[in-house]
């Protein structure tokens, strides 16, 4: 009966923690901005775990800390990013052009390690109907891949983006 009282109480207390610092600290705390962002919400997932298994208190307190210290580097690490402005941390991917204006862009697919079904399927499920009206298929830093289908592209909208290997 210990255990699970133990695992009850414990598990509520982590989860109320993380929950309270969430509020504090924002929504970011779990977002899939960088792969930063992904790592954080992964380890905090596991410090859960471990606090709410913990069988002495110091186990417990340290694994609530370690959660305290990532979220608090995150904050620490989004602040920085917007201080510098439009310079990218070396702790964050560079999103990177797949397609421009319907033309697959070969070098960054290989370099980047994406098929051309994986493209094809996200230009499916953006229901594009042809490849002409595609402006860019782009990678984001999250990993996920954005469609940008349309009559016309303003140049905002890839600011930061490497277009290095674009051919034209």
């Amino acid at each position: 009966m210990d255990v699970v009282v133990r695992g009850i109480v414990l598990g509520a207390v982590s989860l109320t923690t993380i929950i309270v610092l969430v509020r504090i600290v924002g929504l970011r705390t779990f977002s899939k901005m960088t792969a930063f962002d992904f790592v954080i919400t992964l380890a905090t997932g596991s410090l859960l775990a471990t606090s709410a298994v913990s069988t002495s208190w110091p186990d417990f307190l340290q694994a609530l800390v370690a959660i305290s210290a990532l979220i608090g580097l995150q904050v620490g690490l989004a602040l920085y990013r917007k201080s510098i402005g439009g310079i990218r941390s070396p702790l964050e991917n560079e999103p990177v052009i797949l397609v421009r204006d319907g033309v697959f862009q070969d070098h960054a697919m290989a370099r980047t390690r994406v098929s051309r079904d994986d493209v094809m399927a996200k230009l499916r499920g953006a229901n594009v109907l042809a490849m002409q009206d595609v402006r860019a298929v782009v990678l984001e830093t999250t990993g996920d891949i954005s469609v940008l289908s349309g009559d016309r592209l303003e140049a905002e909208i890839l600011r930061g983006v490497n277009t290095a290997d674009v051919e034209t």
